[in-house]
């Protein structure tokens, strides 16, 4: 029997506003579909560490987490290969938007329905409704 190759990434759900005025940044890959920001697991990094060099090397943005949200996508990205995505929550805290060229075609800040439109996966269209459902029972 083939054991199943563990893949980790890890990212977050971006917003930047307040309550009633907020936006999410979604990314629109190289690769051609609609994504948010993560990426994968170098060395011992923390699930964090992960999130927060992805965030700055695809967006040059630094965030702050906001505890208690954590969401995990499992998924296989090609046969025999098992994947774990994490997405943390994470308020815009500085830097100018400038897309990683290799990786990230564009990024944009948009309100939550047309966010959610644009995401091409329905697991990443999941992970921004719980971000969301978060922050609104906050």
């Amino acid at each position: 029997m083939d054991v199943m190759r563990q893949e980790k990434s890890c990212g977050a759900v971006i917003f930047r506003g307040e309550d009633t005025r907020r936006d999410y940044l979604v990314l629109h890959s190289t690769q051609g579909h609609w994504t948010l920001c993560k990426g994968h697991v170098e060395g011992d990094e923390t699930e964090r560490e992960t999130a927060a060099r992805e965030i700055r090397e695809e967006t040059a943005l630094s965030v702050d987490f906001l505890d208690g949200f954590r969401a995990v996508i499992t998924y296989s990205p090609r046969p025999g290969v098992s994947k774990d995505v994490v997405f943390f929550l994470a308020r815009l805290a500085g830097g100018t938007l400038s897309c990683q060229p290799e990786e990230v075609a564009q990024a944009r800040f948009l309100p939550f329905e047309e966010a959610l439109a644009l995401l091409t996966h329905p697991s990443d269209r999941e992970v921004l409704q719980k971000a969301r459902a978060f922050l609104e029972g906050r």
